[in-house]
Parts: C-alpha cells; sequence; structure tokens
C-alpha cells in the first residue's frame, strides 16, 4: 500500500489479479445457497454510457453484497449482438455487420473490465454467434411442431422507392435512406401465438407480487389488456351473413347509429366492390391502408370515414344500421368491426357530429336523489355506468346487470354470446433483414413450407450479402443460401428470407448463461434448476412491456417443452432510472435530459475513469440517488466522491500496520471496561452495519448504506485523532478501531471493490475479499447508550427523560414522576395509574 491514493495503479493490480485467480468464477454447488444476479445485456453499439454504467455498478454492487454473505453468486455478461443497427452501419460505413459488432464488443467488454464489474467472463455470450442462434431457430421448430408459430399476411411498412420493408424506426418521417413516402403493404410473416398464453401471463403478474415494481405489473396488465364482454352479430342486410362485433358495452347497443368497420376488415372491399360508390370506397380504403396504424387511430388523427350504402340490422331493435369503413377502427381490436354509440363513446361521438349521424342517449347517471339524469344535448360522450333509458324491455336496469342480462338474451336468441378478449396480439417475429437469427424453414413448390430437420441446424448467415438497403432483404439476393433441396421430397426449393426479432434472442439468453458451451441441448435442465430462476434483474423501465413479457412468455413455453419446472423466470426486478445532464445549447438548453449524444449532454464514462478511478465514478452513480430514481449528473459530486475514497485510504495507511500486526491478537474489552468513546464508536459500528445491511437488502438503498459509511468514516476520525501517534493508542483502542477499520471495508466493497481489496491486503489478509464475510452486528451494541422518553400527563406532551434501553418499568415511574415540569403539571392532583410503553413513551394518568 502506497501513502497516497493512485486509483488507476489499484484498480490495474486487482483487475489482474480478480482475472489471475478466477475470483468470480463459480459453478452449481447445491451444498450453498445460490444468488443469480443478472443486468440486461446490452446492444454493443460501440461505446457504453451513463446508463450502462448505472445499471451494472447496482447489479455489481448486489453480487458483491451476496458474495460476502456467503451466496454462490452468479453474475454473467453477454450481447444482444443481432439488430438494425449493424445492418445500417454495413449500409452506410461498408463495413460488415460482424466486423462492425465484434469490434464494439471488444471495446465494451475492456470498458467493463475498466470498471471492475464482477463478472464470470467464461459464461460470456452473443446472440449473433451460430452456437447460439442455432438454439433460436431449435425453440422456433419446437413451438412449430406445437402450432404456437404460423404464417400469416401483415401489413409492413414499405418504401416504394427502394422497394424494401422498413422497421417503425426507419419509417418515421419518410423513408430513411431516400425520404419517400412510407405504405403500408401485406406481406407474409411469422408469428407466435403469445395469445395462447395471454390468461396465464395475466394470472403470473400477481403471483410475482412485491417482488416486482407496481408500475411494470400494470402496464403489462394494461398491455394484455383482458376485456369482458360479449360478441353480437349484426346480420347484413340483403345477404346472409353477419357481422360478429365484440362491445364491453352491450348495455348501450340501443343507441347503436352505424355500424364501423376497419379498413382491412375481410367485409370492406366486399361491400366497396358491392356499393355504388365503388371507386371511390376502394379508393379510400387503399389510401387508409397505407397510413401506419399507430397514427390513423391515435386521438389526435381527425375521424375520417365513408360510407358504403349498404345496412346492418341492431339484433335488439331490428333498426336498420348503414355500414362505415372508419380510419380509427383496426383489425387487431376486437374484430376490426364495432358499432358507433356516439352518445357513450368520445370516438363515436367525434365521427357522428362530423357526418351528421343521430346521437341517442341511452344510459343516465343519477342525480343526488336517484333520478335518472336525461341531457337535452349532448357536448361530449358520456362514458360512465348508470341506468339504461330508450332501451325498451332493459329500461331502468343498472349497467351492470343490463350486460348481464343483455348477453344472456343474445345467447338465448342465437345471436351472441360472451367474449373474453385480450388487447394483446400474437407476436410477429419476422424481419427482412440480414442481420438476425434465419427462419428455419424451407419453400418447396410440391410440399408446401417445411421445417429444416433438427440435424441440419444451425441454418448459418451467409458471410456475404449486398448491404443497400434497397430491394428487399439481402439474404434474398445470395443465391447459394435461398437454393436449397427439400427435406421432405428432396426436390429443389427455397429458404425462408426472414430472420426473427432480436427480442427472441433476448427472450431466453439468461438459461444459456448457466450452461454456455452445451453444444447438444440449450442447456442442462438439472444445471438451470440450481440457479434459476433469476433472484435480481435490472434494467430500464421501457423495456416493461415488450422484453419482459415476451420473456415471461418464453420461460411458460420452456416449462411446457418439459425443459423447466417453474413458470416465471424472474424474482425480482428492479428498473432503475436513467441519467440525466443539463443540455448545453439548443432548443432544450438549460434543461435536465437523459445523456444523449444528438443533445451534447452526454459524458464519456472513459473520461471519468481516466480522471479519477472506476471506485470513484461506483461511488457516485451509486451515492447520488436511489437507483429507482432519475440521477442528475453533477460532476462536483464525482469530486466529492474521490475526496471521500482518498480519506478512506489516508486512514487505513495510517493505522494498516499497527492494525496488522496487533489486531489479529486482541480481543475486545468487557462493556464496562470500555471508555465512553470507546462504547460510542463500538456503538456506531454495528448500528452502521445493521443499517448499511438493511438498506442494500431490503431496500437498494446504496445511496444511503454509503451516507451511512461517510458518518462511519467520520467517526472513526474523531475517534483516532485524539492519538498523535498510533502507538498512542492501548490495546482496547485499537481493539474497537481495528473493528470500525475492518468493517468499513468489508462494507466498502461492494460500492469500490478496488479500493476495499487494497486497503483489506493493507490490514493483514492474505486472500483477496472475496473469500471474506460480511460483517454482523450485535443488538447490545446496536441500541442507543440512552433513549430519550416523552412523557405525558393526561395524553398531553409535558416533558422528556433520559433512560438507558432495558430500563425496569419501575424506574421509568419513578424517573417520570420525579420529573419537575412533570410535577408541575399533576400540582397535586391524584394519580391514578401510569402506562410505559418501553423505550418509547410514559403516559401519567391523574385526576
Amino acid at each position: 500500500m502506497k501513502p497516497k491514493y493512485y486509483p488507476h495503479e489499484v484498480e490495474a493490480k486487482w483487475q489482474a489479479r480478480w482475472e489471475q485467480e478466477r475470483a468470480f468464477e463459480v459453478e452449481a454447488d447445491p451444498a450453498r445457497p445460490k444468488f443469480y444476479c443478472l443486468e440486461m445485456l446490452p446492444y454493443p453499439s460501440g461505446r457504453l454510457h451513463m446508463g450502462h454504467v448505472r445499471n451494472y455498478t447496482i447489479g455489481d454492487a448486489l453480487s458483491w453484497y451476496k458474495r460476502l454473505q456467503g451466496y454462490n453468486v452468479l453474475h454473467p455478461m453477454g450481447w444482444d449482438s443481432f439488430g438494425q443497427p449493424a445492418e445500417q452501419a454495413a449500409i452506410k460505413r461498408g463495413i460488415h455487420p460482424a466486423i462492425w459488432t465484434e469490434e464494439n464488443i471488444a471495446y465494451m467488454r475492456q470498458q467493463l473490465r475498466r470498471l471492475g464489474i464482477s463478472y464470470d467472463w467464461r459464461r460470456e455470450i452473443a446472440s449473433h454467434t451460430p452456437e447460439y442462434y442455432r438454439w433460436n431457430q431449435w425453440f422456433f421448430l419446437k413451438m412449430y411442431e406445437r402450432g404456437l408459430v404460423y404464417r400469416k399476411l401483415s401489413p409492413v411498412n414499405w418504401c416504394p422507392q427502394c422497394q424494401t420493408v422498413l422497421s417503425n424506426e426507419q419509417a418515421q418521417g419518410g423513408c430513411w435512406r431516400c425520404g419517400s413516402a412510407v405504405e403500408q403493404r401485406p406481406l407474409e410473416q411469422w408469428f407466435v401465438k403469445i395469445t395462447d398464453y395471454a390468461e396465464e401471463l395475466l394470472q403470473g403478474l400477481e403471483e410475482l407480487g412485491e417482488g416486482w415494481p407496481e408500475r411494470v405489473r400494470t402496464m403489462q396488465r394494461n398491455w394484455i389488456g383482458k376485456s369482458v364482454g360479449a360478441t353480437v352479430e349484426f346480420p347484413l342486410e340483403g345477404r346472409d351473413e353477419v357481422i360478429p362485433i365484440f362491445t364491453t358495452r352491450i348495455d348501450t347497443i340501443y343507441g347503436a347509429n352505424a355500424v364501423l368497420l376497419a379498413p382491412e376488415h375481410p367485409l370492406a372491399r366486399r361491400l366497396a366492390e358491392a356499393s355504388a360508390d365503388r371507386d371511390r370506397l376502394l379508393d379510400f380504403i387503399a389510401r387508409l391502408e397505407k397510413i401506419d396504424r399507430r397514427v390513423r387511430s391515435s386521438e389526435a388523427a381527425e375521424k375520417e370515414g365513408m360510407a358504403t350504402g349498404l345496412f346492418a340490422r341492431n339484433p335488439f331493435t331490428g333498426e336498420r344500421l348503414p355500414i362505415w369503413i372508419a380510419n380509427f377502427i383496426l383489425m387487431e381490436y376486437g374484430t376490426g368491426a364495432v358499432m358507433s354509440v356516439p352518445a357513450h363513446d368520445q370516438r363515436d361521438f367525434e365521427f357522428s357530429r362530423k357526418y351528421g349521424l343521430p346521437i341517442r342517449q341511452v344510459i343516465a347517471p343519477l342525480d343526488e336523489e336517484g333520478r335518472p339524469i336525461l341531457f337535452d344535448e349532448l357536448t361530449e360522450a358520456y362514458e360512465g355506468e348508470g341506468v339504461l333509458i330508450h332501451s325498451g324491455p332493459f329500461d331502468g336496469l343498472a349497467s351492470a346487470e343490463a350486460r348481464r342480462r343483455m348477453t344472456e338474451y343474445a345467447e338465448q336468441h342465437g345471436f351472441g354470446r360472451a367474449t373474453v378478449h385480450y388487447r394483446l396480439r400474437d407476436w410477429g417475429i419476422s424481419r427482412q433483414r440480414y442481420w438476425g437469427t434465419p427462419v428455419p424453414m424451407i419453400h418447396c413448390q410440391r410440399c408446401g413450407i417445411v421445417p429444416v430437420p433438427e440435424d441440419q441446424l444451425p441454418v448459418i448467415l451467409p458471410p456475404d450479402a449486398p448491404f443497400t438497403g434497397e430491394h428487399g432483404s439481402p439474404l434474398d439476393h445470395v443465391p447459394e443460401f435461398v437454393r436449397t433441396t427439400c427435406p421432405t421430397c428432396h426436390g429443389p426449393a427455397r429458404r425462408d428470407t426472414d430472420t426473427m426479432d432480436t427480442f427472441v434472442d433476448s427472450s431466453w439468453y439468461y438459461f444459456r448463461y448457466c450452461d454456455p458451451k452445451n453444444a447438444k441441448a440449450p442447456f442442462d435442465p438439472e444445471i438451470v434448476r440450481y440457479w434459476m430462476p433469476v433472484d435480481q434483474y435490472i434494467g430500464g423501465i421501457e423495456h416493461a412491456i415488450m422484453h419482459l413479457l415476451y420473456t415471461r412468455f418464453w420461460c411458460k413455453f420452456l416449462r411446457d417443452l418439459g425443459l423447466v419446472e417453474f413458470s416465471e423466470p424472474v424474482t425480482r426486478l428492479l428498473t432503475q432510472g436513467m441519467v440525466l445532464n443539463i443540455v448545453p445549447e439548443g432548443p432544450y438548453a438549460g434543461r435536465w435530459m437523459a445523456m444523449s449524444k444528438s443533445l451534447g449532454n452526454g459524458v464519456d464514462p472513459d473520461d471519468m475513469i481516466q480522471k479519477y478511478g472506476a471506485d470513484t465514478l461506483r461511488i457516485f452513480i451509486l451515492f447520488a440517488a436511489p437507483p429507482e430514481n432519475e440521477l442528475q449528473w453533477k460532476e462536483e459530486g464525482v469530486e466529492g466522491a474521490f475526496r471521500f475514497l482518498r480519506r478512506i485510504h489516508a486512514l487505513v495507511w495510517k493505522w494498516h500496520e499497527v492494525l496488522a500486526r496487533r489486531f489479529p491478537t486482541l480481543s475486545r474489552p468487557e462493556p464496562e471496561q470500555l471508555t465512553p468513546e470507546q462504547r460510542a464508536l463500538l456503538r456506531k459500528t454495528h448500528q452502521t452495519i445493521k443499517g448499511v445491511t438493511e438498506d442494500i437488502e431490503t431496500h437498494f438503498q446504496f445511496n444511503t448504506a454509503i451516507a451511512k459509511l461517510m458518518e462511519l468514516l467520520n467517526a472513526i476520525g474523531e475517534f483516532e485523532a485524539r492519538f498523535p501517534t498510533t502507538d498512542d493508542a492501548a490495546a482496547a483502542d485499537l481493539s474497537v478501531l481495528g473493528e470500525a477499520i475492518h468493517a468499513l471495508v468489508v462494507m466498502l466493497a461492494p460500492f469500490a471493490p478496488h479500493l476495499a481489496e487494497e486497503l483489506w491486503e493493507a490490514l493483514g489478509h492474505a486472500e483477496s475479499l472475496v473469500k471474506a464475510r460480511w460483517p454482523s452486528y450485535e443488538d447490545r451494541w446496536v441500541q442507543a447508550e440512552t433513549l430519550e422518553i416523552p412523557v405525558q400527563v393526561n395524553g398531553k406532551l409535558r416533558s422528556r427523560i433520559f433512560l438507558p434501553p432495558g430500563t425496569p418499568r419501575e424506574e421509568y415511574e419513578r424517573a417520570a414522576l420525579a420529573d419537575p415540569r412533570v410535577q408541575a403539571f399533576i400540582n397535586g392532583r391524584k394519580v391514578i395509574k401510569i402506562i410505559v410503553i418501553p423505550d418509547r413513551l410514559v403516559n401519567v394518568v391523574v385526576q
């Protein structure tokens, strides 16, 4: 140990030693309790940003803490390395996606090593390697066998100029490459039937309980979107067919004024063909189909529609209802057809006002006396509950009761049924891109679509493909990849040229970490049985819906395959907040916003490590805010973190030689032999151990844990400042001081592991802190030496007394009655009783 703190020397030394000693490598060990700590794996975009640093530092602090508690800690890292940015880099820079990706991985891996994150690097995976994506293909085939994968027409973003499919990001504001207007075009694509698991995914959220943030569970509930209602069939006038309509408000059906169809509804074009206004209707449908559905159906979008000239019948009333095509109706919801009830749905209200359709109130709220409120003229839809009016035999019924009876009526008369609908749609996994997992299917003119045999996996991406961003997927233009042989008839066939959504890669990667080198299976179920489920998962709230929903589905599928025995992959979830910085210039100048290259408010972690060291950056990141909150970047806070570590270094430098030599031979004196100063430091040490343990274990409040370490450092400083030299400290002083310093160093390890290791070694320990154990506290030393006890007279606070913890009840009574202020309020009156709540309160009741 050197007399001055040189963070770069210390960090390089311990990173090398950890690697040499394989300090963080672990294997399944049934004799030990396990803890699986996982941060969401990064996309290798080129460099770590501060959001990455925060995510991985939180996970590392928890991993160190659990390791010091004796847990067998699995803490792995890998790369979500397929995806669109690599392909765009290939187009823009003329560099192959694999080269770009692997260069980025190498750089980011080195950054993580410089941060000192305690990963078991043997378990590193990258989703772009055949060793990994082979198992994506294997899972695809298993889903296909079970009817969970299918192909259907689905709209995509299409650039007519480039003749290629675009992602939503590439399509914003026109084609990212040529600027042309983007159209919606139907294309055959692969889907996973996640909807088969909708109810189980919903119910599982309740089982997750407090281990998952309520905000995340609410977002998933809303995304799954369970709706209980009824499907009602509206007969088409003049035709022997019906239009099924799902509604959650069958109680409003007497107020229906039209049937509205999505432009993609199978009936829309057929009705247009039969309409007197055929050409205009077909043009209208074609125009709407080209518009992004999210834009078309947004609340801000103007409502557009066109009447077909054809009619349906309301099965409850027999009333003729005109059939319209409307822009805000989507095939993705319900059946793609709705009954328009303008008095009780705001979108229908706006549509009907625009096109002059009648508006009829059929639900009335009640006034204070329970009478229905009738509206002379509606200025907006009333969407609440009430009683039915103008609804024939159902008048006077409350909404909920009416829904039950009207659904029964529809069932009895054969035109309706109770229905449960989910907002959740099947997962479209097709991507018309190169840099992804090839779909393992073959198209044969004789046999149809045929799966690739398992013994032919993986279907490997061809190394050479044209990256132009034009004319469809690059794989379409690699004949040696496309041309193949049908495994059924052995005739000529062509490979599917779609690749899989990268959410497939990230839906099961944490299983692979458990058994990353397995060449015969995605993983060994016995090994996974030991490590899984993940005990703590850490990542951004932006992944609350897609990734976290897909990964829950994937676990349930693995269970149904017989590979695992549990249904939920993650026991506890932490969603950390973003890192904010002030925007220096531009329209957002002076505002705190998430760090971004485009805003110019990013801070390079490498610069901070070079200036202050990794431990300082880690301390600041963990100290500046609770992990779930946003963190405001302030470099003066980084400087403060550096000063804190430098003070600890200086303290240990002063005492390390004498403590290394004498502390192991000392035993703590009995409490009555300790001086008040020694007792105070011992008490502060044990209170800090308890407080830091609870902050990490229960609340993940790393910021308050570090604050407690700062307080302990101050207390140690006050204690040891009484000794001009280390020779002036008595054995009892060294015993108490050594206990405090050792506890401080061990508790520092989760936050600043390099410095903690250096100080631990200086204190005379040959083995790494990895082998040490978290300090324990003694209850007797956690309690304050004296407690401040409020004293009430007839329930009103009148004074305070000071007593040690555990004082006998009669001593409370004696001290309260002897207090001069209490005596003044008693003032000769008779004491009826004295209520004592030990260590908390005394109440003297007088008459």
